[in-house]
């Protein structure tokens, strides 16, 4: 039982880790750089809810499976677990809240006909999208120390 939860571990965080990776260094930029802006940006937009839900299965998957293992080990790795707590907390303040709100704006940009209010709004999804940016950041850089801790304890 044991080596199946090291292993939906191991597997929960490599899932979310190269999710990150993918989605932020290589997809994203791929499609703005191959379709106009509104076009990428309503491709991403499709692929943003399929991107939350997996980021947050394998949070929770890889924050259960940690106490689960630690449990039966009767050792709490707390750096891990703090990463852990912290990058679940981020991915999912990131996609219900952040990215709901971003969502709304970009709503009401296409509705918006006046040039002012379309220009603050647009303010306000850039200072969203930014937030968003930096929460991604966070998380991909919790995740690759996550994975060096995990290596650590790797056997030879």
């Amino acid at each position: 039982m044991l080596n199946i939860l090291k292993f939906t571990h191991l597997l929960s965080v490599s899932v979310w880790v190269g999710m990150v990776i993918f989605f932020t260094l290589f997809a994203t930029p791929a499609i703005f750089k191959s379709f106009p802006r509104e076009t990428a940006g309503d491709i991403v937009g499709v692929l943003f809810p399929k991107y939350w839900a997996v980021g947050y299965a394998v949070a929770l998957s890889s924050l259960a499976t940690l106490l689960a293992i630690s449990y039966m080990g009767k050792a709490l790795p707390t750096a891990r677990l703090i990463l852990i707590v912290f990058m679940t907390v981020v991915t999912l303040y990131s996609g219900l809240v952040v990215s709901a709100k971003a969502r709304e704006v970009k709503g009401l940009i296409r509705q918006t006909e006046e040039p002012v209010k379309k220009e603050a709004l647009r303010q306000d999804f850039r200072t969203l999208h930014m937030k968003s940016a930096a929460m991604n950041m966070a998380v991909l850089v919790s995740g690759i120390v996550l994975i060096f801790l995990m290596a650590r304890n790797l056997r030879h």
